[in-house]
């Protein structure tokens, strides 16, 4: 039998997981036949972001860097550009979680802002420098402001339905 610390994160870690691909077969599946709309939010962003930053020891580097693997072979981007990108930010918000801890929500999201347009700034400047195709910039900047004020949507679901709050002792 496992023990409980460690049971309770195995199974946070199998329900991000499974969260993640759902949040990616949905991504995959065409919903509007034929039409192309405004870009929408990353969801897996907010998703890996919000659970680091409440439950870091159940989203480990090695599960973030292969899921957004994942993504990025079945979205057909660059192999392992935004899943090196996304472990390099989510690393550095796991570093600062203890400090963010006690902090407002609205200062988390100004933090978590800041945090993907660095993430997301960091994948072009790298798409440009090896030529590869980059989105219009437009669209671009509607995905970062899609997916910012999706943030506290996914934090609520993680709260209320999962009851997933912010954690209260050290990792």
């Amino acid at each position: 039998m496992i023990e409980g610390p460690r049971s309770r994160r195995l199974i946070g870690q199998l329900l991000f997981v499974l969260l993640f691909l759902l949040l990616l077969f949905l991504r995959l599946v065409p919903l509007t036949a034929g039409r192309i709309g405004w870009p929408g939010p990353d969801l897996a962003l907010c998703l890996v972001l919000a659970w680091l930053l409440r439950r870091p020891e159940q989203v480990p580097a090695l599960t973030i860097a292969l899921m957004f693997l994942v993504e990025d072979v079945l979205l057909w981007r660059p192999l392992g550009l935004w899943a090196a990108v996304v472990v390099l930010g989510t690393e550095a918000a796991r570093r600062r979680e203890p400090r963010w801890r006690e902090l407002p929500f609205m200062v988390e999201w100004m933090r978590v802002a800041t945090l993907m347009a660095m993430m997301m700034l960091a994948n072009r400047i790298v798409l440009a420098l090896f030529f590869l195709p980059l989105p219009a910039l437009g669209q671009a900047l509607v995905q970062y402001g899609a997916t910012v004020a999706a943030y506290p949507l996914v934090v609520g679901f993680l709260r209320w339905p999962l009851g997933l709050g912010r954690s209260v002792t050290e990792s």
